[in-house]
This record gives structure tokens, sequence and C-alpha cells, in this order.
């Protein structure tokens, strides 16, 4: 693994993270996170992981499948302090090459500079509705979690 890159602003670490997450780059992501073992990530509809041993398995199944997800984000409101930055964003999110699958998240990303410049400390994502230009059909399949 490369060493980690060093964020200047948490917008960069923020642009980072959605960058790995499309690309389904399991060390690109990790190398995003603070080096502390109290920081924590919540997936969609999942229970709190801490650690980087709990987060690194969750994002090795969510990029162990064959979706590949495409981010555009909205609703964007910042804190930023010395030390800490807060970022609550809506992630309008579709499926790479399945245009009617699509799901819209409400994630807040917290940010802390350490002594190798910006990292995550909490990624908190959760359903806020989804987008389908067709509606489930009684019968149909649930579609799939995106993240």
């Amino acid at each position: 693994m490369s060493p980690a890159p060093e964020f200047t602003g948490p917008d960069e670490v923020e642009d980072a993270f959605y960058a790995a997450f499309e690309a389904a780059d399991l060390d690109a992501m990790m190398r995003l996170w603070a080096d502390d073992e109290t920081i924590s990530c919540v997936h969609p509809g999942g229970t709190r992981l801490v650690g980087h041993d709990e987060i690194r398995e969750s994002w090795r199944q969510i990029f162990g499948g064959n979706m590949r997800l495409r981010f555009h984000l909205g609703e964007r409101r910042t804190l930023t302090d010395t030390n800490v930055a807060v970022h609550s964003v809506q992630e309008e999110i579709e499926v790479s090459g399945q245009q009617n699958l699509r799901a819209v998240v409400a994630a807040t990303n917290i940010y802390v500079l350490t002594d190798h410049g910006w990292r995550i400390w909490l990624h908190h994502a959760s359903n806020a509705g989804t987008e389908s230009d067709e509606p489930e059909a009684d019968g149909d399949e649930p579609k799939p979690t995106l993240h």
C-alpha cells in the first residue's frame, strides 16, 4: 500500500473519499481514515462500525460486489473549526450502467486535522429516500443496498 497523501483541507479528503468509493479502491479508501481506533462508520441500515479492522472489512464487502456507483453531492452544509470539520451532504447515487437504479442518502462526514493532514474520523450514512423512474411493483424483488 502506498503512503497516505497529506490533505491540506477537509474538502480534499471528501473529494478523495468519493473518488475511492466510485473506483472501489479499498487501499485508497483506507488511507483516508484517521490513525485512531475510535474512527466510526455507519452504512445505511447498518450497525456502527468502530476501528480500522471493522471499517476495512465493510468496505471490502461493498467493493467486492459488481456494482460501480457514481455520486453527485447536493445540499452540502459545512462547519469547520481549527481541527475538526463536519460536512452534511446529500449523496445522489446511481449504479453505473443501470439507468433506473438510484438512491438518495443523507451523510455526515467528520474530518479531523492530524499530524499527517486532514483525515476522516466518521462517515455516517442513512437512507433519505429513493429516486426511480419506475416504481417497484408488488412482488418485485427489492432493490439492492447501494452503500
